[in-house]
């Protein structure tokens, strides 16, 4: 064949190479639209199966409305990153949903239109660069029923609670129900007359909170039913709890209903019943429990003991004047002991418990037991009589040694479980007695303290030009409105977990850095022993000789500073050459990356073509 000939067919080779090339492209785009496959470790493109439900159980259509100002974060190529990660599970979320959900894209430039309406929805818009440009980037809901909700800034911080907040939005613009709480307290939380101050007294924060929230309804300790229409029942201090309430209670969450309980094996804000009965204050500080009901789902709970613990005990004032000193019933417990991987307990700095008891997971519990708080391993039970006239704090410390173990202080029980009344109490009525719970089974939050909700803990109060301003210290609201909420949803709302960062750290590079710090500190501190040994020699030569010796340097000082100034120039050139290493270990391995990704994976995949190609031609060989 002539070398024209050759040229020509090569030329034509390629072209339909080419062709072919982007025909399978073209056709790849509209018949795999949708196949994901997604490789990621922590699975950081797949939605949770909670979400799935929820998109695949909309009852209302919905539309969303994303404003992300894609011209002004230019200049922010990690912010973009995160916006096109948020733009694609948006997406994914549409394409669930079956046509249910729609997903339109807004820019709002300056001066438009768009920006205006983002103004008007009470989107946030953040100034970005020394020209003043505003980006936005918030998500608006709507639904047929002109129900709305907003995102008004879509943090990259709050990247991990980024699916469950639009579950949530989703779920509720999809299903706009009324939904109701129910409050039954043992202890006087709600505004009311105090009998002791003989005047009126406002009700806790925490009751203020939940009522501005969700529709608070007071139900009354020794009320005989439960109102029909309750999706939460939020229970305090259940001292005395009779019988027949704590069946209806059972057969409450066996039908569904969501409970968040609080007990406490000494409840110091009750104040023992009438302050004018002198036995009043012997009596108080008193225990409370679900008794049966805890039996039954599997939980146990000691009402006789608190937990003290060592590492998250605060600081308490024992008088005027006085050092502050470690009080081992009161806990400030940290981000350490709080659960990440769950929405309600994830992302909070310190909640703070005093005189808590500890919750546990019976042997043989059909239910599921899940820490939601929990104490450090230096923790220890401590028997709550101790506390009840306790003189000085530091006698809990006299003989307190910590077991090693992690106490939970706040636990979600899920799951299948059978009722703690085989029967209804004599003249208890409910139809039908339920001896199975309903669905996917019950789900009830306890909380193994009472003292968490009192004012003291959390917030301070400050009048402000007769206005009274609330400033919280600790996150004691903010967990349970947020265990509130999130009961308040749906199953699979709840079964939601929090996702893992997109940023992926270089762990490698991280521990050179650290190894090449942790040596350049050694070698540091080794000038600085040797820069102290010095001085010494030099203050004692000084010493040594005659005042009017003072003005002049004698042989030994001058030869002592000169080995100094020498050593030194040594040291630092270390310092130097543990820097270049640094550099140098680093450059290595970015190396070995591009050559990894550039070389090696290209000619791995060219081999195993070329391998695959002689095994089928050999295979037709063998076939002929």
């Amino acid at each position: 064949m002539e070398p024209k000939n050759r040229s020509i067919i090569s030329i034509t080779t390629l072209a339909l190479l080419g062709v072919l090339f982007v025909t399978l492209t073209l056709l790849a785009s509209v018949l795999l639209k949708g196949l994901r496959i997604d490789l990621t470790e922590n699975g950081l493109y797949t939605l949770s199966a909670g979400t799935r439900n929820i998109l695949a159980s909309m009852d209302e259509p919905v539309n969303l409305q994303l404003f992300f100002s894609a011209g002004v974060s230019r200049s922010l190529p990690q912010f973009r990153s995160y916006a096109g990660w948020a733009t694609e599970m948006l997406q994914e979320f549409a394409d669930l949903s079956g046509g249910k959900l729609t997903l339109q894209h807004i820019n709002p430039e300056p001066f438009s239109v768009q920006e205006d309406q983002a103004t008007q929805y009470g989107l946030q818009g953040v100034p970005v660069g020394s020209a003043g440009e505003t980006l936005y980037f918030g998500l608006v809901g709507t639904n047929s029923l002109d129900g709305m909700q907003a995102m008004p800034f879509l943090q990259p911080d709050k990247e991990k609670f980024l699916e469950y907040d639009l579950a949530k939005m989703v779920s509720s613009l999809s299903h706009p129900e009324h939904l109701r709480v129910g409050l039954i307290a043992g202890l006087e939380v709600t505004p009311g007359y105090d009998q002791a101050t003989q005047r009126m007294r406002d009700g806790w924060v925490i009751y203020q909170q939940l009522g501005q929230l969700f529709d608070l309804q007071d139900i009354a300790l020794d009320s005989a039913t439960l109102p029909a229409d309750l999706d939460l029942l939020v229970l305090i201090h259940p001292r005395d709890i009779s019988a027949d309430l704590l069946y209806l209670i059972d057969q409450f969450v066996l039908a569904g209903g969501r409970l968040l309980a609080f007990m406490d094996p000494l409840a110091e804000a009750d104040l023992g019943g009438d302050p004018n009965d002198p036995m009043a204050r012997a009596n108080a500080g008193g225990s409370s429990s679900l008794g049966v009901l805890l039996e039954a789902w599997g939980v146990g709970f000691d009402s006789n003991r608190i937990i003290g613990d060592r590492a998250y005990a605060l600081q308490v004032s024992t008088g005027p004047g006085q050092p502050p000193v470690r009080h081992l019933g009161i806990l400030a417990v940290q981000a350490g002991g709080m659960n990440s991987t769950d929405v309600a307990s994830a992302d909070l700095e310190a909640v703070n418990f005093s005189s808590s008891g500890w919750l546990t997971a019976l042997e043989n519990a059909e239910t599921d037991f899940e820490w939601l708080v929990q104490s450090s391993d230096a923790a220890a039970p401590i028997d709550a009589a101790r506390l009840r006239f306790l003189a000085n704090p530091q006698d809990l410390g006299k003989d307190f040694l910590p077991t090693g173990d992690r106490y939970t202080l706040v636990a979600r029980i899920t799951g299948q479980t059978k009722p703690a009344f085989a029967e209804p109490p004599a003249g208890v009525s409910v139809e039908p007695h339920r001896t199975i719970s309903a669905g996917q089974g019950i789900n009830v939050v306890l909380f193994a303290d009472t003292d968490v909700l009192t004012n003291r803990l959390w917030v301070r109060k400050q009048n402000f030009l007769g206005q009274t301003i609330v400033n919280s210290f600790a996150d004691n609201g903010t967990l349970v409105a947020n265990i509130a909420d999130q009961l308040l949803g749906s199953s699979d709302l709840i079964g939601i977990r929090t996702r893992a960062s997109t940023n992926r750290p270089f762990e490698r590079v991280d521990a050179l850095k650290l190894s090449v710090e942790a040596r350049f500190r050694a070698t540091e501190e080794r000038l600085q022993l040797e820069l102290e040994e010095t001085e010494r020699i030099l203050s004692e030569i000084q010493k040594s000789r005659q005042d009017s010796e003072l003005a002049v340097l004698n042989t030994a000082q001058q030869d002592e500073l000169q080995r100094f100034t020498e050593r030194k120039l040594q040291i630092r050139s270390e310092l130097r050459q543990v820097k270049h290493d640094l550099s140098r270990d680093i450059e290595a391995l970015g190396m070995w990356l591009k050559f990894i990704n550039i070389v090696l994976m290209p000619v791995l995949i060219v081999i195993a073509a070329l391998l695959y190609r002689q095994r089928a031609r050999k295979r037709r060989e063998r076939g002929a």
